[in-house]
């Protein structure tokens, strides 16, 4: 069994959701500072998450193909994310960004103002609130977005064919190989890759559960009841 397509799933995911980390942390922390055409923004980045996974590869390559700026100047450069691993990133990241935006706006949202406001008071700057205020508070929710989109990236499929192709060896990812080895009979050999995203899933299910179970107030609360 040739374990080429687990290796570039987790190269892919890993990296798509570092990517996803610090966009959808940087939007959802900037969503809520606008006050004109918010609902417009959230849309648009909200907008992968409900397009068909095909027609989000096909905007892909619009932006990335050869003949557009942005591919002939990544060309230039030489940068090709076509038939690319790098495009399995792009697309991975453009997949699992609203996962970790929506999920990180909530958790932001449930933060009482006037712990914020506080903070600005006592003359901390818009950075320090985020990094030692804001963040912490919402850890939990933010934890549970970036393991659910690294387990999005993880199973990407429709954009990534789109987009980076079946190359095996080189852009061919888990699911990917599901699809492959249904095509060419090999029935066997996609219920081992089935079995394997399965599990998979299941494991990152249990560690968000157990990791941000523990997290929530009435949790803490009890934790802090059973110190005293």
């Amino acid at each position: 069994m040739d374990l080429s397509p687990l290796y570039i799933s987790l190269k892919v995911a890993f990296l798509a959701t570092s990517f996803t980390f610090i966009l959808g942390l940087g939007a959802a922390h900037y969503i809520q500072k606008i006050k004109r055409g918010k609902s417009i923004i959230d849309s648009i980045f909200t907008l992968p998450l409900v397009l068909p996974p095909t027609v989000a590869g096909f905007f892909l390559l619009l932006i990335f193909g050869k003949n557009s700026f942005v591919g002939e100047f990544l060309n230039t450069i030489g940068i090709s994310v076509v038939f690319s691993w790098i495009g399995a990133v792009v697309a991975a990241t453009v997949a699992s960004f609203p996962l970790m935006y929506r999920i990180s706006r909530g958790a932001f949202e449930q933060i009482d103002p006037n712990i914020l406001n506080a903070a600005a008071t006592l003359g901390l700057s818009g950075a320090k609130i985020f990094w030692t205020i804001k963040l912490p508070i919402a850890w939990p929710g933010v934890l549970a977005g970036t393991i659910l989109a690294f387990a999005r990236a993880l199973g990407e499929f429709g954009a990534t064919i789109m987009l980076a192709g079946n190359i095996p060896g080189r852009t061919q990812t888990m699911a990917i190989a599901v699809y492959s080895a249904v095509q060419g009979g090999n029935r066997e050999l996609a219920y081992q890759w089935v079995a394997i995203l399965c599990l998979m899933s299941f494991i990152m299910i249990l560690i968000m559960n157990n990791w941000t179970g523990d997290k929530t107030p009435k949790k803490r609360k009890q934790t802090l009841e059973n110190r005293t």
